[in-house]
């Protein structure tokens, strides 16, 4: 593209992100939608955050993602922050304001998108859970919102469960989520179950780690969705696959999530066309 005085920037801060896809997302999205934008990678060393941020805004960079591990520290530094991103206590998109930036979610909904494309669905739904940190933290939020009857949400320590889940059953009213100990999955309630892997544990290089190596737990599983996309198919899915559910990856979560990111910062609807050419794109970078 010719880049001229006209091109807004936008871009993701974090550290580190030096290997983020989500230039490739968002270059070829304004390539394909004939936008001027262009997307950049921002390393932002600790203690250097607020700095950043009102960097950006003098810079009259229209908009940024956030990664870890800020995606919680940055709160503090917006001018305004939706609803649904001061619920789950976490940021991970930048829309310029006549002041400064206002802060959104789109992981949680980034993951219905995800899931809705994979016919899964929530509602209803007996769901496990596992993890409690910041991104299983929005799958809670939404899993209890989008309607499914029961999520048990398995964490290491119990503390940290029990703490999303008063958040989040206060917040919908009911009984949605049940915290739980790691160690006690065996207590779960015989059945079939959605199981959603929402901790970095099979993150590559560690490819063959697991939460959990139970084949027991496995049976339990129709459909297991790993938010990890590197490895492809990480030993959670393979489990998964190898008790007869089917198994799903993270990068149409990445995909739906930057595409809404995109929405956001230039008042756009991305055709579901161009996703899956972008999808194509992401999938060859991972392969």
């Amino acid at each position: 593209m010719n880049i001229n005085g006209r091109t807004r920037t936008c871009g993701l801060i974090g550290n580190p992100v030096e290997h983020t896809l989500s230039p490739l997302i968002h270059n070829t999205l304004a390539a394909r939608l004939g936008q001027e934008l262009v997307y950049m990678p921002f390393h932002v060393e600790q203690g250097k955050l607020a700095e950043a941020v009102r960097g950006a805004y003098a810079l009259n960079i229209l908009g940024l993602n956030v990664t870890v591990p800020y995606k919680s520290d940055v709160i503090a530094h917006l001018s305004e922050i939706d609803e649904l991103a001061r619920n789950i206590g976490a940021v991970n998109t930048l829309v310029r304001t006549a002041e400064s930036y206002k802060g959104y979610n789109t992981d949680m909904e980034g993951l219905y998108r995800a899931m809705a494309s994979e016919s899964i669905k929530i509602a209803g739904e007996q769901i496990i859970l596992l993890g409690a940190g910041g991104a299983a933290r929005a799958v809670a939020w939404l899993c209890a919102s989008k309607g499914a009857e029961k999520v048990y949400l398995l964490n290491r320590t119990q503390d940290k469960a029990e703490t999303v889940a008063e958040e989040v059953n206060a917040f919908v009213g009911r009984e949605a989520i049940c915290p739980m100990k790691l160690a006690d999955h065996t207590a779960i309630p015989e059945g079939r179950y959605l199981a959603i892997q929402g901790t970095s544990v099979g993150l590559s290089p560690n490819d063959e780690d697991v939460v959990i190596a139970d084949d027991a737990f496995y049976e339990k599983v129709h459909t297991g969705f790993d938010l990890i996309y590197n490895p492809w198919e990480t030993k959670f899915m393979q489990l998964v696959k190898a008790h007869g559910g089917r198994a799903y990856n993270g990068l149409k979560m990445l995909l739906y999530q930057g595409i809404i990111a995109y929405e956001l910062w230039n008042g756009v609807d991305v055709p579901e066309k161009e996703a899956q050419i972008i999808y194509e794109s992401l999938k060859s970078a991972v392969l």
